[in-house]
């Protein structure tokens, strides 16, 4: 039987923990496409014939196991056919100091469960809030986007509250109720679910019109907080996004921050996924006026190549996390004196992310991490150019970052087939395992989606999948094409 890991176990923990990544590296070393094209039906079988009541097989023989079960049939992000969402391949030294959390297994909850991890995880906090521009910044790191949103979301209304019981003697049921979040239909879904779980009414999200490349338009949002507040409404908070996950636009942040600042609403960015701007050295311009912001979510395990988990909330003013402070006696009393997280969470156990990105900061550098996701940027440039200049790719607008949306529509192929064609070539792809790219609907119409995040990845074999994208597309049609003369035929043969 496998033992708990401790000094007796030491040899076998090396042991079995070496084998694993000898399994991986050699996997790594020789997989060729992103998936392995087993259907689901096959992959239901294989797991149903797991009997999980059974006695167990031994450290060894359920690693081995896990190696054919799962590692044989994942998804890799690291391969350069895989374009489709926002997944990035993870530095190498951030898994190795993930290996760390796994064996010695910390929480951030309090300081006397992680001692200097609780210090190392303030500091890079602070980090990225003098990387936001933050002069006083705090936060906590969270287990991704949509907590981080929610969080956010949650100052805000504690804020918005406060303000509308001093200012107008409303009481607190009341003032929830006429709480307002503006957003745009590009922003994150969990805009939506926040404001559900946050109690919010069903109309509490305002969506505030866009321009044709789905950036919020601040005089829409100024009159769209000018006839709230009219009809007796009161805007909570507007949140911009810095990376919007169909087209990979950054909302105009300044000028959010201009009527914000005048209404005196709080300005939450959604920066999960262009928070790679903060360390780039070419485009940290894109994210003028995120340092205006209330708050900031940003996903390290996007645009900083770290492991799933790894996100932080961070605000500009640290007293608006007091606002969410709850005390235990058997976990952070009032009197107690020694630093915590858990006063900033809305966790408890929560894993130490933040020594991955620790790690790969002191191994990458700043500039190097800004480097890698500049790459990708690029990368997605130089895809859009060869998408618009074919004859029977149409490209769909264009991204501050990382993003390509296209279809495909050779000469001669009507509007209808094209957007037929746009599922049934992304499912093509992802059931042969040999490319993964997303599908969206952009204006009411499908198109097809490359989120390209590996900076390894090259144009060449990002035109290799485009080439499997004509490929499918072609016999696609040729079969609906051969489907329709048989059906003619067999009309004919009817009359």
């Amino acid at each position: 039987m496998p033992d708990i890991l401790n000094a007796a176990s030491a040899d076998e923990y090396a042991t079995a923990v070496g084998a694993v990544v000898d399994r991986l590296a050699a996997r790594f070393q020789t997989v060729s496409q992103p998936f392995s094209g087993a259907s689901r039906a096959d992959l239901q079988s294989l797991v149903d014939a797991v009997d999980l009541d059974a006695a167990g097989i031994g450290t060894a023989d359920a690693l081995r196991e896990l190696d054919d079960l799962f590692v044989e049939h994942a998804v890799w992000f690291h391969d350069p056919a895989y374009l489709a969402h926002l997944n990035c391949p993870v530095a190498v030294p951030a898994v190795a100091a993930e290996s760390i959390l796994a064996a010695m297994n910390p929480s951030l909850d309090t300081y006397d469960q992680s001692t200097v991890g609780t210090l190392m995880e303030r500091r890079l906090v602070e980090w990225t809030a003098a990387r936001i521009g933050f002069a006083d910044g705090d936060g906590v790191f969270t287990s991704g986007g949509t907590l981080s949103n929610l969080q956010g979301l949650l100052l805000a209304r504690e804020a918005a509250v406060a303000a509308a019981r001093a200012d107008l003697g409303l009481t607190r049921s009341d003032a929830i109720a006429r709480l307002v979040v503006l957003a745009t239909d590009s922003s994150h879904f969990s805009v939506q679910k926040s404001a559900l779980l946050l109690g919010l009414a069903d109309d509490a999200v305002e969506l505030v019109p866009v321009d044709a490349e789905g950036r919020m338009r601040p005089s829409e949002l100024a009159a769209s907080v000018a006839g709230l507040v009219a009809a007796g409404r009161l805007p909570m908070a507007v949140v911009a996004t810095a990376g919007t996950t169909d087209r990979g636009r950054i909302d105009p942040l300044a000028a959010i921050a201009d009527v914000c600042d005048r209404e005196g609403i709080w300005l939450h960015v959604d920066a999960a996924y262009g928070c790679g701007l903060l360390v780039s050295p070419t485009r940290r311009d894109l994210l003028a006026g995120i340092e205006r912001a209330r708050s900031v979510t940003v996903d390290f395990h996007k645009s900083f190549f770290q492991p799933v988990s790894s996100s932080a909330i961070v605000v500009r003013d640290r007293v608006d996390l007091a606002a969410i402070a709850w005390h235990a006696d058997y976990l952070n009393p009032l009197e107690n004196a020694e630093p915590n997280q858990v006063d900033k969470s809305l966790q408890t156990t929560r894993r130490f992310d933040a020594l991955k990105l620790w790690a790969t900061l002191r191994a990458l550098g700043a500039d190097g991490i800004g480097a890698l996701f500049d790459r990708v940027v690029d990368l997605a440039a130089d895809v859009r150019r060869a998408v618009g200049a074919s004859d029977d790719l149409e490209l769909v607008g264009g991204s501050d970052l990382s993003t390509v949306l296209f279809r495909y529509a050779p000469v001669g192929c009507p509007e209808p087939e094209s957007d037929r064609l746009v599922p049934l070539i992304r499912r093509v792809l992802f059931e042969s395992g040999r490319a993964h790219v997303a599908k969206t609907v952009i204006d009411g119409r499908p198109c097809l989606k490359l989120t390209l995040l590996n900076p390894e990845t090259t144009l060449a074999q990002v035109e290799a999948v485009l080439d499997l994208v004509r490929a499918s597309g072609e016999a696609l049609r040729d079969a609906a094409h051969l489907d329709e003369a048989s059906e003619s035929l067999a009309a004919e043969a009817a009359r």
